[in-house]
């Protein structure tokens, strides 16, 4: 196992959704579960009461923001809308028929669509109906509101994609039950993801780097069932991933070559990266390959201004 992969290891927290394209909770509302439509691949919630309210994750954050994010960031700005009126930003990447990947963005909070649309009536932005939505252009993007808190985001096909979902038109998530199942144990936390079966193939192929093309990886990652994780700051730093298997024998695969990988860089590793090495615990539980990595908010904000963590966030 090479030094570039065990740095994606390790930074794993950091690069799950570097994949797919974009970046993070709390429970999912009755409104954001409707517009998911059900080939979704991967969802990514965060919750940003909790951002505000953690320095470590703030810059965090600021490090790691994936375009997606910055761009909805600012949509939501050119809509009038205050970040701190933001509860919960969600992200769904999904499959279409004729449009490949999409991804659609939803803001939940205490904005109000009447001083929205007034701002919109002022510059004369001027909205176009879909099924029982308005979709309205907003700084390179589309959005429409699904009610008085939740706000949909993202480019034409997805948002109509979405509100297919919505309306009935399309399946949505609630007829994914594998997704939906994987939802229940994470949607609590402050920070969580879902991955479907191909999404945690590409995650842990983007983790492992070389070992990837070994023929073990070509074997178990087709018993990848889906994978979660979970992230939260309030004693330290806690982030932990599951990925779901078929069979014990491919998770503790699977947990077998991480841990050769991390022991080998251990006996070697100095300073930072020792210190990474030692913030992170892999293991298998049955049919469930396990990652754990915890450190104090000094340590992290320490990884975070690395060359290490600058040399694999790119």
């Amino acid at each position: 196992m090479d030094r570039g992969c065990m740095k994606r290891i390790v930074f794993l927290v950091f690069l799950l959704v570097a994949p797919a394209v974009f970046m993070h909770g709390a429970a999912l509302g009755t409104s954001s579960r409707a517009v998911i439509p059900s080939e979704v691949q991967q969802i990514i919630s965060v919750d940003y009461r909790t951002l505000r309210n953690s320095p470590t994750a703030l810059s965090l954050k600021e490090r790691v923001l994936p375009d997606n994010l910055k761009q909805f960031e600012t949509a939501l700005k050119s809509a009038g809308v205050d970040e701190n009126d933001v509860d919960q930003l969600t992200f769904a990447l999904f499959r279409t028929e004729k449009n490949g990947l999409k991804v659609i963005g939803v803001a939940n909070g205490q904005f109000s669509p009447k001083v929205v649309l007034a701002k919109f009536k002022k510059q004369k932005v001027v909205g176009q109906k879909y099924k029982s939505a308005q979709i309205f252009p907003l700084s390179g993007t589309q959005m429409a509101f699904l009610d008085d808190y939740t706000m949909l985001f993202g480019d034409m096909p997805a948002i109509k994609a979405a509100l297919d979902a919505r309306n009935g038109d399309a399946p949505s998530l609630g007829s994914n039950a594998k997704v939906s199942d994987l939802i229940g144990a994470v949607e609590g936390g402050p920070i969580w993801s879902v991955l479907d079966d191909k999404g945690s193939q590409n995650m842990l192929r983007s983790a492992l780097g070389d070992v990837s093309k070994l023929a073990d990886y070509d074997m178990v990652k087709k018993r990848l069932i889906g994978s979660r994780y979970q992230m939260d700051f309030n004693d330290g730093v806690n982030f932990n991933l599951d990925v779901i298997t078929s069979d014990n024998m491919t998770a503790a695969t699977l947990s077998s070559m991480l841990q050769v990988g991390k022991r080998l860089k251990e006996n070697n590793a100095t300073g930072i990266e020792k210190l990474a090495m030692e913030s992170m615990a892999v293991d298998s539980d049955s049919n469930q390959l396990k990652i754990h990595f915890k450190t104090d908010d000094k340590k992290f904000e320490t990884l975070l201004r690395s060359d290490l963590f600058a040399s694999v966030s790119r």
